[in-house]
């Protein structure tokens, strides 16, 4: 007889805990790490079982708190109330997307949290290439709040934190928006482009000057977003979080430091610690992008024997 491979195992051992009631919707259920010690498998053992359970919709994972028995009835309050439609289709995959990542986004599931069927859902949405478009539409259809500041480097600050605003809320946007060479065909992401390009113009730059900068900021964005994300996933997998991580890490660290092999980076954070972190790291690189585009403007008025515009 084949012996059923281990991750099966689990799976249905946490499954009967959710069915007969003992792990009830909101529960958090073994992590990663609990599993690999209770079961006595390894790391990837244990991830696949809650990706298992998670494509079953009984579980869903929830960044800095953990994986929780879902809500049966979660899914179907995700919809508008009335009948099924697009719309309810893609508020219920980015409610997904946001709290579980992309990994766990597929038409199946987004079909178990409105308590449909896939082929219902197909009805209004033909793949999840198109699931994914729509989404990114509907979350670039806003814009800044607030009067437009009159000063170009003011105007692209505004619209450079706006955007990096959509990819702190929705870190997945950063896959569905990744191609700088294909851009999607999407009128709201296309209005932001509009926007972004009207602050620099009148400055005196280039068409390709204008859109790379426009594409430099839109790919410094998407880095660290990607970064947040990597860090979502990480936190699903393992069940460990980046402080639990760095703990665990420390006596690696210190023994590699105490070689003597790197004195500036061993010196740096004697008597402070640094925290990475992404807003402020995107702050400051914001401000290092402006000023270099202070300096292309400032050489494109020199070049047209005119005063630099106002910034």
């Amino acid at each position: 007889m084949n012996t059923p491979p281990p991750y099966l195992r689990i799976v249905s051992e946490i499954r009967g805990r959710i069915m007969s009631g003992e792990l009830a919707p909101g529960d958090r259920v073994p992590s990663t790490r609990l599993i690999t010690r209770e079961w006595g498998v390894a790391t990837a053992t244990a991830t696949k079982a809650l990706a298992v359970l998670g494509q079953e919709g009984l579980v869903r994972a929830v960044p800095g708190v953990g994986t929780l028995v879902a809500d049966p009835a979660a899914g179907r309050r995700t919809a508008t109330g009335g009948a099924l439609s697009r719309e309810s289709v893609v508020a219920a995959a980015i409610a997904l997307a946001d709290s579980e990542g992309i990994g766990a986004l597929s038409m199946r599931r987004v079909a178990t949290e409105l308590g449909t069927s896939t082929m219902a859902l197909y009805r209004h949405v033909p793949s999840r290439a198109e699931l994914l478009r729509l989404m990114s539409e509907e979350v670039f259809g806003g814009q800044p709040s607030g009067p437009r500041p009159p000063g170009w480097r003011d105007r692209l600050a505004r619209e450079a934190r706006w955007l990096w605003s959509l990819y702190e809320r929705h870190p997945w946007l950063s896959h569905t928006m990744a191609s700088l060479t294909r851009p999607m065909a999407a009128a709201n992401a296309m209005r932001y482009s509009e926007r972004v390009l009207s602050s620099l113009s009148g400055l005196g730059l280039t068409p390709h000057q204008m859109m790379r900068a426009h594409l430099m900021i839109i790919g410094y964005a998407q880095g660290l977003a990607g970064a947040i994300e990597l860090e979502s996933q990480a936190r699903q997998d393992t069940g460990v979080t980046a402080d639990e991580w760095f703990a665990g890490t420390a006596p690696r660290l210190e023994a590699i430091h105490t070689t003597g092999a790197y004195p500036v980076m061993s010196t740096l954070f004697e008597h402070d610690q640094f925290d990475p972190e992404p807003a402020a790291l995107f702050e400051f690189g914001l401000e290092r992008m402006l000023g270099g585009l202070d300096v292309l403007v400032a050489q494109a008025a020199r070049a047209a024997g005119e005063a630099p515009g106002p910034g």
